[in-house]
């Protein structure tokens, strides 16, 4: 309880949390710009949206870890809350941010696509037979993936890592990606056919 304490009144709590607000922000921008397109234009491409998802990922955790951690990422919070990485204020906090965040870059994407392309924005479906069940479970599967690498990148007790902890990070998001679109989302053509309300 001492520590939710001190960290509600800590000055850098305030600094993470807007870290975390700005993170995923530009993680929903410019990941989900990536599965845009206009009617009558090739769908992107799965490797396009993973490699758009794993770089924003790493660039991000690159540029706010330092002050956040950078999780931008609810699981990724909840698991270093599991592990006792930060306190239940912080993580409470960290999410109502990632939450904020991802709805005003949501937002952002939103309003600067054009009237045209925004049928499809963002917008995945299971693809063929895929039931939700197995959907839930390639999620499941791969937010493992993605929460195991974090928290072994960010293990101080490992001195074999030499590497970058948000490059990995950020493959762990782009495998994941090419895994989930490819197999559980439709291409877009069907939803880009579709005419505004």
């Amino acid at each position: 309880m001492k520590e939710n304490l001190e960290d509600l009144t800590s000055p850098n709590l305030w600094r993470a949390a807007a870290a975390e607000l700005l993170g995923t922000l530009f993680l929903v921008f410019f990941g989900c710009a990536t599965a845009t397109g206009q009617q009558n234009q090739a769908n992107p491409d799965y490797v396009q949206i993973a490699l758009a998802f794993g770089l924003i990922v790493g660039t991000m955790v690159w540029g706010i870890a330092h002050v956040s951690g950078g999780h931008i990422n609810p699981a990724i919070t909840l698991g270093a809350l599991v592990t006792r990485r930060v306190s239940i204020v912080r993580a409470l906090m960290y999410i109502v941010c990632q939450c904020i965040g991802a709805i005003v870059g949501a937002a952002i994407l939103f309003g600067l696509t054009p009237a045209n392309a925004r049928a499809g924005l963002g917008v995945n479906a299971m693809q063929g037979d895929v039931t939700e069940a197995q959907g839930f479970g390639v999620e499941v599967m791969i937010t493992f993936v993605l929460v195991f690498t974090v928290l072994a990148s960010i293990d101080g007790k490992r001195s074999d890592l030499h590497g970058s902890a948000p490059l990995s990070i950020g493959l762990a998001v782009a495998v994941g990606h090419l895994v989930a679109v490819s197999k559980l989302t439709n291409h877009l053509s069907t939803l880009l056919s579709l005419k505004p309300l």
